[in-house]
């Protein structure tokens, strides 16, 4: 056997044991009934569960329409900075994510919570306390603290490649600053906007802890509804097999759009 293909063997087993398998697993609980035989039962009793899918997909868009607002300017003004500023910015923006997912998430809870810092904050002038906690603005601001880097990093790597003799092209041109953002800037920096996207959307539309956690289990999404068919009281995995599923394939549509016309997401995969 030739060495090179030795060293691959490794790869090829563990992507076959905890990548192929399980997949293959899903699918046949997926199109499986009580008794084992197929059915499409599963996938029409998603219809039940209809509320949950417009939930999990509006809180995921606002959240991912958030973190865009705010990360195409950091990111664009980023890229305007010098090369130590930027070295600096860029660590202070991952720094958060080399802390644990559930830690981050707990100290959210920590300060929006009734007698939590913001609330003391406002007791302070007579004001409130404010039900901050446990609601869906509480759900998305956790989305957008977890996964904003994920749309400032692609949209940064993509506008500081940019060529600026194209810029300084259309000042001689006679376009003003906005413009030349706007004719240029704008429409060259789309493939790391279009990757930022679809990485913040995907983990957001398929969250359950920032749900669970911020959201008291009172904002169910499509994460917390498959856990609750594999773990919970209403125990029924053939369901949650074709939940998950339809989530897979969301997924891939989303990777292959990204894959196909988006730029910049190696910056952000480091996270």
């Amino acid at each position: 056997m030739n060495r090179t293909k030795a060293f691959t063997i490794p790869y090829v087993v563990w992507m076959a044991l905890f990548v192929v398998a399980p997949i293959i697993m899903i699918l046949i609980y997926a199109f499986s009934g009580a008794d084992g035989g197929f059915t499409l039962a599963n996938f029409a009793s998603m219809g039940d569960y209809a509320v949950v899918f417009v939930r999990s997909f509006r809180l995921a868009l606002i959240a991912t329409a958030i973190c865009l607002l705010i990360g195409y300017p950091v990111a664009y003004l980023l890229s305007r900075e010098g090369e130590k500023f930027q070295r600096l910015a860029t660590v202070l923006i991952m720094l958060p994510m080399w802390m644990n997912f559930l830690l981050r998430t707990y100290s959210w809870m920590s300060i929006l919570e009734n007698n939590g810092l913001i609330n003391q904050f406002f007791g302070l002038f007579g004001l409130g306390p404010f039900q901050m906690i446990d609601t869906q603005g509480a759900v998305v601001l956790g989305m957008v603290y977890n996964y904003l880097p994920f749309m400032i990093l692609p949209i940064y790597s993509v506008i500081i490649k940019l060529d600026n003799s194209l810029v300084e092209a259309a000042h001689d041109l006679g376009a003003n600053d906005i413009v030349a953002f706007r004719r240029v800037i704008l429409p060259l920096s789309l493939p790391g906007v279009l990757s930022g996207i679809t990485m913040v959307f995907v983990p957001s539309v398929s969250t359950f802890a920032i749900s669970t956690m911020l959201g008291g289990g009172t904002e169910f999404l499509l994460g917390d509804l498959i856990e609750q068919q594999f773990l919970g009281g209403a125990y029924n995995p053939q369901l949650g097999a074709a939940i998950a599923l339809v989530m897979m394939v969301i997924v891939v549509l989303c990777m292959w759009v990204m894959n196909r016309f988006g730029e910049g997401e190696e910056q952000a995969v480091v996270l």
